[in-house]
């Protein structure tokens, strides 16, 4: 097959999402795919202000995760200014996908983004290709101009209405969907997974990470990778910890990746003196997480319970903690809750200050923290992303055929 994905992200410097693995490993199965992008950071990226406007790119045979040449990824021109950069979607995108129809002549067109997918969905329809719509997240809540979102929410509506089919990446997600419009009857869940070739507990023990960070073996060590948003619970966690410094004198906390509240957590570490215990990594390369996540003893996603766009997800980041037997707690979240339940590796929070009162009561031993790590473990260990990209394939596949013998 011919595939071309459009998204609003960025596909070469975020850390590999569902997309990512599905594409790639399809690319390993032989299909062609052509990405269409979004320079999402454009107004935190440095080189950015160099112009007001980026020129068209393309990036042949870019692999971010499986060793495979099939994937082209394209990101349109983008003017860099506020509300602009909507307009530019619409214009330069709206562009690139007629573009691609005509030259790539895709199978199906698969849409991750909200402006961009939109579009997508209507000329595919328009020619005849059939639209698959993922909604791995309820995008429209993280338009940084909230005055867009309920606008964003309609767009979103008109696309799933649209669309060939709907997929989504957990049972919430499921029924959020269907609330949005989606036939119940042209719809599926497929799950996040795990490259457990790449997240192979057996691999990493995390001793050259906690050498490097000067963490002893009788620490404990407190894990979170990912973009630092400030409904993380990260600063709340840190404020706690500083707090209770004196009585946590063996707590680490290593945080991985960047983001809002990177500065404001570089001034918590400042204000309470935890220099030890506090450790910031920055963004680092993906293929170092296994090492990162060898290095911890418990994983945590102690995130707001009332952020709207927090309710619904799950974020492969847990199936990948699981993987390596680490236990997780996390706040008591709908997605979370409604995917793992309460036996299988999570151990719930109301709040982020509460992650150390959980420590103490039910992680307090390594013979704890092994046990609720291995009953993560045996929930994701067939979860296995080259299963699941079969069944991706399958949808696909059915849809392209449905449209061969319609047109007989």
């Amino acid at each position: 097959m011919k595939i071309l994905v459009v998204q609003e992200s960025d596909w070469i410097k975020r850390n590999p999402h569902q997309q990512h693995h599905l594409m790639e490993l399809l690319g390993l199965r032989g299909h062609e795919i052509r990405v269409i992008d979004y320079e999402i950071d454009w107004k935190i990226d440095k080189k950015s202000e160099d112009s007001t406007k980026s020129p068209r790119q393309v990036f042949e045979h870019y692999k971010k995760v499986y060793n495979t040449d099939n994937i082209t990824v394209i990101r349109p021109p983008l003017i860099k200014l506020p509300v602009f950069n909507y307009f530019s979607i619409m214009h330069y995108h709206k562009k690139e996908i007629k573009r691609q129809i005509k030259e790539f002549e895709p199978d199906i067109i698969v849409g991750f983004g909200i402006l961009n997918a939109n579009i997508a969905s209507k000329l595919a329809k328009k020619n005849n290709i059939p639209f698959v719509y993922y909604f791995i997240d309820v995008l429209y809540q993280l338009i940084p101009e909230k005055i867009f979102r309920k606008l964003g929410e309609h767009v979103t509506k008109q696309t799933i209405k649209r669309s060939s089919y709907v997929l989504t990446i957990n049972r919430k997600l499921n029924e959020k969907a269907v609330e949005l419009g989606a036939n119940p009857h042209k719809m599926d869940i497929i799950g996040a997974g795990i490259n457990l070739d790449q997240f192979n507990y057996k691999k990493y023990n995390g001793s050259k990470i906690r050498h490097y960070y000067h963490i002893s073996p009788r620490d404990t060590v407190l894990f979170f990778m990912g973009f630092l948003y400030n409904f993380a619970g990260l600063k709340e966690l840190a404020i706690e910890l500083g707090k209770n410094k004196n009585k946590y004198p063996n707590i680490k906390l290593l945080i991985v990746g960047d983001g809002d509240a990177y500065e404001a957590l570089k001034l918590i570490g400042k204000k309470y003196k935890l220099e030890d215990q506090l450790i910031l990594t920055g963004r680092q390369k993906y293929t170092l997480m296994p090492e990162f996540i060898g290095a911890s003893d418990i994983c945590i996603l102690p995130a707001y319970q009332d952020e709207i766009i927090m309710q619904d997800i799950v974020p492969i980041k847990m199936y990948e903690y699981m993987a390596m037997q680490k236990p997780i707690i996390a706040t008591r979240l709908p997605g979370l809750t409604a995917e793992f339940g309460d036996k299988n590796g999570v151990l719930y929070v109301n709040r982020p200050e509460e992650v150390l009162d959980v420590i103490d009561q039910k992680l307090n031993t390594k013979e704890n923290i092994k046990q609720i790590g291995l009953q993560g473990y045996a929930f994701v260990e067939d979860n296995d992303w080259r299963k699941i990209t079969l069944k991706f394939e399958n949808i696909l596949e059915s849809l392209v055929l449905d449209i061969l013998l319609n047109d007989i």
